[in-house]
């Protein structure tokens, strides 16, 4: 098993094209291929992770894509936010998100808190 730290897009590249034959045909876990294969995966997440982070999308946006996802209209969102205008308000980005507004749209919708915390983008 040859195995080096990713620390060039040079690298990156090297180990992207070393692990795609194994989405093909991935290997057994237990196997020598296989733990080489786990191996490169955590070395390219790792260097992913730190190279191209992928920011938490802005909390209007989280909430709309939920809804779009769940088929739920403004109307479901007013025990988490409040009566409709206030809903309204919120995804129209007139009025920001209180941290009851968060815990409730993070445990009623399931959105990653983080995603909620952001500021909005402005109006």
């Amino acid at each position: 098993m040859d195995i080096r730290p990713i620390r060039t897009p040079a690298d990156y590249e090297q180990a992207l094209r070393a692990v795609a034959p194994f989405f093909d045909d991935e290997p057994d876990p237990d196997s020598e291929a296989g733990a080489y294969f786990e191996v490169l995966l955590t070395l390219i997440q790792a260097y992913e992770a730190r190279h191209h982070a992928i920011e938490p999308p802005d909390p209007v946006e989280a909430i709309k894509f939920r809804m779009e996802q769940q088929g739920l209209s403004p109307r479901d969102l007013e025990p988490m936010i409040g009566r409709s205008n206030r809903v309204y308000e919120v995804l129209n980005r007139r009025r920001p998100l209180t941290l009851v507004m968060i815990r409730r749209l993070h445990a009623g919708l399931g959105i990653p808190a983080e995603s909620l915390i952001r500021e909005s983008a402005p109006a």
